[in-house]
This record gives C-alpha cells, structure tokens and sequence, in this order.
C-alpha cells in the first residue's frame, strides 16, 4: 500500500486536467471581476505605498503614524485626480459623437478626393471596414472603466490599509510554516524586493510620461489635455502597445479639431517622448532584464483586458512582469520566465545555451 501510495504522488498530473483547472480559474476570474478588479488595484497602490511606509518607519515614526501619512497622500492624489479628469472626462463623453461624426466627414471627403485623382474606392465599404472612431470610444470607455471602478474607493482603500498592516508580519509567519526558512524567504525576499522596485519606478516614468504629453498637448491646443496625459499616464505600464493606444486617439481628435499639421506634431510628441523614456531612461533604471516580450505584452493586454475589462488592460504588463520576476527568483523556473522575456536576458539569469551546455558536458567528460 505504501509503494502505491508513493507512485501516485509521484505520477504526473496529464496535461488535459491542467488545462481544465486554468480554464476554469479563468472563468471564475471573469465572473468574479467587479470583486477582483479593486482587490488588484489595492495590491498595485500598496505595493507602491509600501517602501516610503518602510522608510517613514526606519526613520523612527510610529508605524500608525506612517500608515496615516500615506493614506493622507492617497486620499489628496485621489481627490486631486477625480478634480483633474472628472469635469473633461463628462464634457468628452458628450462631445464624443460629434467628434466621431466631424471624423467620418472627413474620411469621406478624403475618400472623395482619390476618386477624382482616379483611385477607385468603395466608399461604403470603408466606413464598415475601417472606423477609426471606435479609438475615441476605447479611450473613454477605459476612463469610465476607471471612474465605476473608483467609486469602491473606500473598498480599495480599506484594503490597502490591512495589506500594508500585514506587510511586515509576513516574513516572521512564513518563518514559522516553511520547511526551509532560509531558502524561501531570501527567494520571496529578492522577488518582493524586484517588484517593488519595478513598480515604483514604472510608476514615476509613467507620471513623468503623463506631464510631458500634458504639456505638449497643452501647448499645440488639442482638445482635453489633462484627460489625454492621465492616458498616457496609465497607458506607460504597456510597453510600445501602449504608447500606440494613448497616441492615435489623440492624433484623430488633433486631426479634426486642427488639422493634419497639428495631428502630425501631437504623434512627433508622443514618439519623442516614448523613445526617450522607453529607449534610453528606463532600461538604465529598471534593467533591461525586466524587458517582456511583444508578443507576451500583447498577448497579456489582451488576456487581462478580457478577463479583468479596461482596467485589466492597464494592470496587464505589471502583472505579468510580477509573474516574470517571480519565475526569476527560483532557479527551477527561470526558463519559463526566458520564455517570457525578450531573450537579452540569458546571461543575468545564468542560462546558457544548450550548445556551450553540450561543449562543457563533453569537457568534462
């Protein structure tokens, strides 16, 4: 009975009840978003919040004293926030069909003019085929994703409060129920201590990213600026995809309200400014380790945006990256978190190829 007992824990699991279980983990994440939603935005706001916490108290404040002093800063970013988008956010919601409508008289007068330089274009297949305007919608069905989902503020802020609370403990509890302490929680340790310092950064590049396009938008007299900059503020956290979804609906609505001059200098900025902080700061910052495969950052946009909705769009690079730097720290998944990279990363995670692998092995031998 034992030998039996000892060949079904050791027998795989088959591939087909894999599948089932994540399908059905997925099904219920779906089902379960309205709750899952603000849950992972208070993990993300805490994560955030958590080293200036750890700091204050290294510094010798109370760590009541400390949580209050970042749920303050919370609570006036937050209100500060609402204030900023919420007056253009109603005032674009409204406009958005006569910006859409403006959009499709132009695309027909455009059409018209190749058919007098004798280009033959079926003018009534273009508006089914290709509707740009459908760009705007997503920008403000992503902005009023986001506002439906503040209004669980004091939900989400309850909860950052007892992750934070917790925080500290952790170790000590896992200390208590691990087999190997030592291992483990220098492993949970590097990995919390990678998220933490990705997510911070990622956050300031972002807001840094927000300000510039608010002030370039600002400065040519596109419609909504603040709006456009808070998008591309949440839209950073997606690697060039991204950059691709805050610039075109910008760029449609500059194309209408100004011209195509003016469309042409709002899509400079955003290239500009992408390739500056995406190219040449962030890498140096964060490490080029951290850099996720295009495919992976589309195919997660679009994983997360189903699951989760618009705001799981938003959310969807950073926990995949989390996923990544979690793979990372143990040394039996580091492949997979390759797999999920953008392949420059071998040499930092200790991999080689199964070239030198085979050439050493032969050596050795």
């Amino acid at each position: 009975m034992a030998d039996i007992a000892k060949r079904t824990a050791q027998a795989k699991v088959p591939v087909i009840l894999i599948l089932a279980g994540f399908i059905i983990v997925v099904a219920g994440m779906k089902a379960a978003s309205s709750v899952l939603v603000p849950f992972f935005l208070a993990v993300f706001i805490a994560v955030i919040c958590a080293p200036p916490l750890f700091w204050l108290q290294r510094k010798g404040v109370p760590k009541v004293f400390a949580l209050v002093l970042i749920l303050v800063f919370i609570l006036i970013v937050g209100m500060l926030f609402g204030a900023l988008i919420g007056p253009p956010l109603d005032h674009f919601l409204r406009s958005l069909p006569g910006y859409q409508e403006r959009l499709s008289t132009l695309i027909g007068t455009s059409i018209s003019w190749l058919h007098e330089k004798g280009f033959n274009i079926p003018a009534d297949e273009v508006p089914r085929t290709f509707n740009p305007g459908w760009l705007m919608s997503l920008a403000g069905g992503m902005f009023s994703a986001l506002s439906s989902v503040l209004t669980n503020a004091f939900l989400i802020l309850l909860t950052v409060v007892f992750i934070l609370l917790e925080a500290a403990d952790v170790p000590k509890k896992l200390q208590m129920v691990l087999k190997n302490p030592e291992r483990s929680l220098s492993t949970i340790e590097k990995f919390s201590r990678n998220a933490k310092r990705y997510l911070v950064i990622k956050t300031l590049l972002s807001a840094a990213v927000g300000l510039v396009i608010w002030l370039w938008l600002l400065i040519l007299g596109v419609d909504y600026p603040v709006l456009w900059g808070t998008l591309s503020f949440l839209l950073n956290y997606v690697p060039t995809i991204g950059a691709i979804l805050a610039a075109l609906p910008v760029a449609l609505l500059a194309l209408v309200q100004l011209g195509v001059g003016s469309a042409l200098l709002t899509i400079l900025g955003f290239v500009v400014v992408h390739i500056v902080v995406g190219n040449l700061i962030e890498p140096k910052l964060t490490g080029k380790g951290l850099s996720l495969s295009t495919l992976v950052v589309f195919l997660s946009l679009v994983f997360w945006g189903w699951v989760l909705g618009p705001v799981g769009m938003i959310l969807s690079v950073p926990m995949t990256s989390l996923v990544k730097i979690a793979l990372e720290s143990y040394e039996e998944t580091r492949g997979l978190a390759f797999m999920l990279g953008s392949g420059t990363e071998s040499e930092r995670m200790g991999l080689k190829p199964l070239k030198r692998l085979r050439r050493e092995e032969k050596a050795e031998l």
